[in-house]
């Protein structure tokens, strides 16, 4: 690998002593060139044109941009470009997906309302329907140190502590619970 640079180097070297002094020598043929004025200021004029032309290309995003009126008034998130973050460009096309799909608790709950075997998780947790996610929380936690298959000896505390979890898995959340209202009938 050493040899390799070494190589290189020297060829490199070796290729500018020579262009130099090429430069130096005088040759009997005299290559110089020389431009009008009306070459200089076309050539120049083409230069200026090209360069207005990329930089026209390079900021066409900024200058099409539609002003809003919070271009025109002065705020604070513009020294620090919270308002960038928020409304950039890129959100133009957004597209809303927030609309409702039927998820697996719909099905299961409108099944169990058809055959009419949906359970009533207010009573199994023993509160109103209109209890609030303190109340339900409060209410759970009694129920579960007083039904513990580790505390009671009772033959189905299994079941009933399987039960209750299930029943403030649902009330504890306000969706789930939301969906599960809407398809349970209060009688």
């Amino acid at each position: 690998m050493k040899k390799i640079t070494i190589f290189v180097f020297t060829v490199m070297i070796i290729g500018i002593i020579q262009s130099v002094s090429a430069q130096v020598e005088e040759s009997s043929s005299n290559l110089e060139y020389s431009m009008s004025t009306e070459e200089s200021v076309m050539l120049f004029g083409g230069f200026a044109v090209a360069v207005v032309g990329i930089f026209l290309f390079l900021a066409r995003d900024t200058i099409l941009r539609k002003k809003t009126s919070y271009d025109k008034e002065e705020h604070e998130s513009k020294k620090d470009k919270t308002y960038e973050k928020y409304h950039s460009d890129w959100t133009d096309d957004y597209v809303d997906f927030s609309y409702t799909r039927y998820t697996e608790d719909d099905a299961e709950f409108s099944k169990a309302a058809k055959n009419s075997t949906l359970p009533d998780y207010y009573k199994i947790l023993g509160v109103p329907h209109n209890a609030s996610q303190d109340e339900i929380k409060r209410r759970y936690r009694e129920l579960a140190k007083k039904l513990h298959p580790d505390k009671s000896k009772g033959e189905k505390t299994d079941e009933t502590m399987a039960e209750i979890n299930k029943a403030y898995e649902i009330l504890s959340q306000n969706e789930r619970k939301e969906k599960y209202d809407k398809h349970f009938n209060f009688d």
